[in-house]
């Protein structure tokens, strides 16, 4: 494989970032004057590079902070009941919201609504929070 293919496969296929020329030059560059990508430490290096990138931090870091909002608040995955439709739709609305005030989680009163949206859940007994909240 050669040196631009592999930078250009480090990148995960559903992202939407697009390095700059400048970012990729720099993740090429990891391999100095090899030709090939036998060599296994610029690889990695490679591949940090592309992985630091700060917009797919950022994507990355909010995709994360709200599927920690259901395992730590609410207890259960994003798309187990109570959740109506059982296709993430409260997850996808946590993480629309979060990414509309730019990951800013204080700024969009995300735990705050994780944790006033409590109701009790009558099968367990245990207080359970819903995802979504009542308009």
């Amino acid at each position: 494989m050669l040196r631009r293919e592999t930078a250009n496969r480090a990148r995960p296929t559903k992202s939407v970032v697009i390095p700059s020329g400048s970012e990729r030059s720099l993740a090429i560059n990891e391999f100095g004057s090899a030709t090939t990508t036998g060599d296994l430490v610029a690889r990695a290096r490679a591949l940090r590079r592309v992985a630091e990138n700060s917009t797919l931090k950022q994507q990355e870091f909010n995709r994360a902070f709200v599927l920690m909002q259901y395992f730590g608040y609410l207890r259960r995955n994003p798309n187990d009941p109570p959740e109506a439709t059982l296709d993430f739709q409260g997850y996808n609305f946590w993480l629309t919201k979060l990414n509309q005030f730019n990951g800013n989680f204080q700024d969009a009163e995300m735990v705050k609504a994780f944790l006033v949206s409590g109701s009790i859940d009558r099968g367990s007994g245990r207080e359970q929070l819903s995802s979504v909240p009542s308009a």
